[in-house]
């Protein structure tokens, strides 16, 4: 029997511990200093809006691990011997492995702005963030986000729930430009003015003013605007922690550099999650990627290997999921800021502007290599079948009622879309769908 040891409770070493239970009757360990038990951190936004506790983001039951013979220690780690196989505790205590799994998460950036480490100023990232922020935002008059990602748009529509005003700025053209084309993050910009955000665009950060007792009072632009505030929450990015292996045999880069199949240079020790590095990833991953799908994928792919099935990290079709306020966003494959000079894209809005699909083919064949969908639900199985397939467009803009589950009663917009494509290529017309009874009359 193997003791396995895995520092972290978020969803890639969660993943792994269980996924490592189903395979064989190792000793599991799982180790976190942040909470006694794993939550969604996709939902902490929705404790501080209060629309669930605490308890509501357990996606298991407390007893589920006892029951699952998976251990779970509340402790922080202050070293790893790697060539004893130790881990050791801030407490003293110490514990042995065979096989150790990092899973460190991310920690958020800071830029070394005057300032930044004042009372009031923080980022969001980790449970002990929330409770941070519940203290820092209570009776201000107005905050500061800096940075335009999806963790500003998580924190400003918080800030926003409680009636907090929000000046939001952003060193981009548009909200999160750096990841999508125009269309769609005009779209994002007139959602948040739409909602009372006061986002400022090209604007960046030069100092956060100390009110002289060490707290936040305002901000100064680059541009000498001053903004009083009594919080500003950075938002520019996160980046993998690795501050526990930095200075020991573990090779990292910006995070931990691991193989194919997610190990380190250092027989027996693997790294998964957000504070992974693939050395040499697919064509079409990042090197780092830290969504909570790509750690899932890394908690189920390691559990296997350490299990005696050796296998790859192959994580397939990129897919991403958000939302900015009332608008669901979906990816699935590849779109880019600018589209390459091979592809071209075809793009439909609806007329209240907060629904489109922006959709990447090539140019020679109309094979699509990716689609973006703002306010449409579409079914992830379904356009990974099509782009594994290598589908052109004209197939997919007439089959993509298959895609569509929006709730019941919820408009359906193919036949909108069908029609602008068959404007579009005319001589590649395909079959509008006509609209239910029941959907003429809610529409």
């Amino acid at each position: 029997m193997q003791k396995i040891i895995i520092i972290g409770n978020g969803v890639a070493g969660i993943t792994a511990a269980r996924h490592i239970r189903k395979k064989s009757d190792d000793q599991v360990t799982v180790i976190s200093g942040e909470t006694d038990h794993f939550f969604s951190r996709t939902a902490l936004m929705y404790i501080y809006m209060g629309h669930m506790s605490y308890e509501n983001t357990k996606p298991y039951e407390d007893w589920f691990w006892e029951k699952n013979r998976i251990d779970l220690k509340r402790a922080w780690v202050k070293s790893i011997d790697f060539d004893g196989k130790k881990v050791h505790f801030e407490s003293g205590e110490s514990q042995e492995y065979d096989k150790l799994i990092l899973a460190t998460g991310s920690q958020s950036n800071k830029f070394g702005w005057p300032g930044q480490d004042l009372e009031g100023v923080q980022g969001l990232y980790s449970y002990q963030d929330l409770e941070l922020m519940e203290k820092n935002t209570e009776n201000i008059d107005r905050a500061v986000i800096v940075g335009g990602g999806l963790i500003g748009v998580e924190m400003a529509e918080m800030l926003h729930s409680r009636h907090i005003p929000v000046t939001y700025l952003i060193r981009e053209k548009h909200f999160w430009d750096n990841m999508l084309p125009q269309e769609e993050a005009t779209l994002i910009d007139r959602h948040l003015f739409k909602h009372g955000i006061d986002l400022r665009q090209e604007t960046e950060l030069a100092e956060i003013i100390d009110d002289g007792s060490g707290r936040v009072k305002a901000v100064k632009t680059k541009a000498g605007d001053i903004v009083e505030c009594q919080f500003v929450g950075l938002t520019v990015g996160v980046h993998p922690n690795i501050d526990l292996v930095k200075n020991s045999k573990v090779e990292t880069d910006r995070g931990i550099l691991v193989d194919e199949y997610l190990q380190t240079n250092i027989p027996d020790v693997y790294a998964i999650g957000d504070c992974a590095q693939l050395i040499n990833p697919l064509p079409h991953r990042r090197a780092i990627e830290a969504v909570w799908y790509a750690g899932r994928m890394m908690g189920e792919t390691v559990a296997q290997t350490i299990t005696g099935n050796k296998t790859k990290h192959k994580p397939g079709i990129w897919f991403n999921s958000a939302k900015f306020f009332d608008i669901e966003y979906q990816n699935y494959g590849i779109v880019l800021p600018q589209c390459p000079e091979d592809s071209g894209s075809f793009y439909w809005e609806s007329d209240n502007h907060e629904k489109c699909i922006k959709i990447i083919y090539k140019k020679d064949s109309l094979e699509v290599q990716g689609v973006n969908l703002f306010g449409i639900r579409n079914r992830h199985e379904v356009w990974d079948k099509w782009l594994k397939e290598k589908r052109p467009l004209d197939y997919i803009i007439s089959h993509l009622p298959e895609a569509n589950f929006d709730p019941e009663f919820y408009t359906h917009w193919e036949s909108e879309i069908q029609a602008k494509f068959n404007e579009q290529f005319p001589e590649k017309k395909v079959g509008v769908r006509k609209k239910g009874f029941l959907e003429k009359i809610f529409s």
